[in-house]
C-alpha cells in the first residue's frame, strides 16, 4: 500500500493514488477512462461513454431514499501537464510522483493533478463506499476540460436524469461557488521575414526562469510575473545595443501563467559586455518589482548554438512592440462582487515556427461584454501590428444564482459540520457548469472542493485535512438532498 492510500478517507485517496499512476494530460485520458470502466464493471456499476468520451456512471439509491431528487456528481479526469525545466517527465507515459509533505500532498517537479483528480476520486469513492447514504446517483466524468472544455461542449441532452449537479472542481476549503467566468482563446499569427545574420554577431540564449506561474484564472489577480511579458521587456531594452532576434518562446498552456521564456539573440562582439551589463541591470530592477510576489526570478544570458538566420530588423521591432502592448493580467475588477476579478487576459504561449511567431492568449470575463472588449482590444492591436488574430473555443460563464436551493443546503450542512457558513464565491476560472446549462437548463448547481494551491504549476499541492472536510461535506450533502 502506498503512503497516499494510508490517508483518510481511504476510498478517496485510493482512487487518487491510482490516478497518479495513469498518465492523463488533456486529450490523453483514454487509459484512465478504460481503467475506470473496468473498475465500474467489476463492481456491477452501470457505466457508459458518450460520443466525446465523457464517462457516465450510475448507482441506484440507498434503500428507502429512492424518492430523493437525482444528483449528478461531476469532475474532469484530465490534468494540466507542467514540469520544471530540470525535470524530465513525459506526461503521456510517466506516472506522477506524488508524496506527502507534512499536511500536504505534492508531486516531484511536476503538476500533481489534484485539479481535478481529487474531485474525480471523491466521485468514485462515493460509488465504492456503500456506507454513504444517497438518492438516485449519477457520476459525470468529463474529458479535455483543461485544453478547451471539449467534454462539456460535447455533452448531449438525454444522457443524464438528475436535477442537482455537485461540481467538485473548486479549490478552496470553506468556500461555496455559485458562478464562474466564461472565456475565449485568442490565436495570433505574426508572419516574419528572415534574413542572414550580420557578420560578426554571436548567439546567446536569453532565459527567464524561477517564476511561480499558476492558474490564469485563480492567480491572475496576484500580479505574478509573466515570463513572456518580462522577456519582451528585456528584449526591448536590449535593442538599444542593436541585438538581433532569431527565436522567441515561452509558456506551454494558454490557461497557465508562463513561468519560463527564452529568446535566441545575436550580439556583436564589441557589444557583448554592454548587453550583459544591461541584462544585469534589468534583472535587478525586475526582481525589485516582483519581490513581494515572485522572489525567485532569474534572468540569464549564455552562449548558444549559432542559428541559420534571424528576423528582419523591421519585423523584430514590430513583434516586440506588439508583445509589449499586448494586454495581460486583470482588466477590470467586479463592482457587483467584492474582491472578484471580472475580466482578465493571459499572454500564455509564444512559439517561433517557420512562418513566424504564434501567440495564444486566454481571455476570461464574468460577462460577455467584458470578453468582447478584450477581444476588440486584442484584435485592434494585431491589426496595427499586421498580425492575424482569430478567436475560438468561446465558452459561457455560469451566472450566479444566490437563491439556489442547493447552495442554501450546502451552506446549512457546512455550518452544521464545521460551525461556520462557507464564504459565497464566484470564481474567475472557467468551470464547466455554464456549458452544462446549454443542455440541462433545469439543473441546480453548486461547486465546492478542498484547498488546492499552485494549480497549473509544479508548485501544486493539496491540503490533506481539507480533503477530509471536503469528503465530510460531500457525504452530508448527499444524505440531505430533499425529495422530489
Amino acid at each position: 500500500m502506498s503512503e497516499l492510500q494510508q490517508l483518510s478517507p481511504s476510498h478517496l485517496w485510493f482512487f487518487f493514488d491510482k490516478f497518479c499512476q495513469i498518465p492523463r494530460p488533456s486529450k490523453h485520458e483514454a487509459a484512465l477512462s478504460q481503467w475506470i470502466q473496468d473498475w465500474a464493471t467489476s463492481q456491477a456499476i452501470s457505466v457508459k461513454v458518450d460520443p466525446v468520451g465523457n464517462l457516465i456512471l450510475k448507482k441506484p439509491a440507498t434503500p428507502g431514499l429512492e424518492n430523493r431528487k437525482g444528483v449528478i456528481l461531476q469532475a474532469h479526469i484530465d490534468m494540466v501537464p507542467q514540469a520544471n525545466a530540470d525535470t524530465k517527465h513525459d506526461f503521456t507515459r510517466d506516472p506522477i510522483q506524488a508524496y506527502i509533505d507534512g499536511e500536504w500532498v505534492r508531486a516531484r517537479g511536476t503538476t500533481l493533478g489534484a485539479d481535478n483528480g481529487i474531485g474525480a476520486a471523491a466521485c468514485l469513492a462515493v460509488l465504492a463506499d456503500n456506507t454513504v447514504q444517497h438518492g438516485p446517483l449519477e457520476v459525470l466524468l468529463t474529458v479535455d476540460e483543461e485544453a478547451g472544455m471539449g467534454g462539456a461542449f460535447g455533452l448531449q441532452a438525454g444522457w443524464l436524469e438528475g436535477d442537482i449537479l455537485l461540481n467538485t472542481d473548486s479549490e478552496q476549503d470553506a468556500e461555496a461557488y455559485m458562478g464562474c467566468a466564461g472565456g475565449v482563446d485568442a490565436n495570433i499569427h505574426f508572419q516574419c521575414q528572415r534574413e542572414a545574420i550580420p557578420a560578426g554577431m554571436q548567439a546567446f540564449s536569453l532565459q527567464v526562469k524561477g517564476l511561480r506561474g499558476g492558474h490564469s484564472g485563480v492567480n491572475i489577480h496576484q500580479d505574478r510575473g509573466n515570463a513572456n511579458k518580462l522577456l519582451s521587456r528585456v528584449l526591448q531594452t536590449l535593442q538599444a545595443e542593436q541585438i538581433r532576434l532569431a527565436t522567441i518562446s515561452g509558456g506551454t498552456l494558454r490557461n497557465a501563467i508562463p513561468r519560463e521564456a527564452e529568446a535566441v539573440i545575436l550580439v556583436a562582439a564589441d557589444r557583448i559586455d554592454a548587453v550583459q551589463q544591461l541584462i544585469a541591470e534589468r534583472t535587478k530592477a525586475l526582481q525589485l518589482e516582483l519581490q513581494e510576489v515572485d522572489s525567485y526570478l532569474q534572468i540569464s544570458c549564455l552562449p548558444a548554438a549559432q542559428p541559420a538566420n534571424c528576423f528582419t530588423l523591421a519585423d523584430q521591432q514590430r513583434l516586440l512592440q506588439m508583445l509589449l502592448a499586448c494586454p495581460n493580467g486583470v482588466i477590470r475588477m467586479s463592482h457587483a462582487i467584492e474582491g472578484v476579478v471580472e475580466t482578465s487576459t493571459n499572454l500564455g504561449v509564444i512559439q517561433t515556427n517557420e512562418a513566424g511567431v504564434y501567440i495564444q492568449c486566454l481571455i476570461r470575463s464574468l460577462n460577455d461584454e467584458g470578453r468582447r472588449y478584450v477581444e476588440q482590444m486584442t484584435a485592434s492591436l494585431c491589426a496595427l501590428a499586421g498580425a492575424d488574430c482569430q478567436f475560438d473555443g468561446a465558452y459561457p460563464g455560469w451566472a450566479p444564482d444566490p437563491s439556489s436551493p442547493t447552495l442554501a443546503l450546502l451552506r446549512q450542512q457546512h455550518e452544521t459540520l464545521f460551525g461556520e457558513l462557507p464564504k459565497l464565491m464566484v470564481i474567475h476560472a472557467g468551470l464547466e457548469c455554464g456549458l452544462f446549462k446549454a443542455q440541462y437548463s433545469h439543473w441546480d448547481m453548486v461547486s465546492f472542493g478542498p484547498t488546492i494551491q499552485g494549480a497549473h504549476s509544479p508548485d501544486e499541492r493539496v491540503h490533506i485535512p481539507a480533503v477530509a472536510r471536503f469528503w465530510q461535506l460531500l457525504v452530508a450533502m448527499l444524505a440531505a438532498i430533499p425529495n422530489k
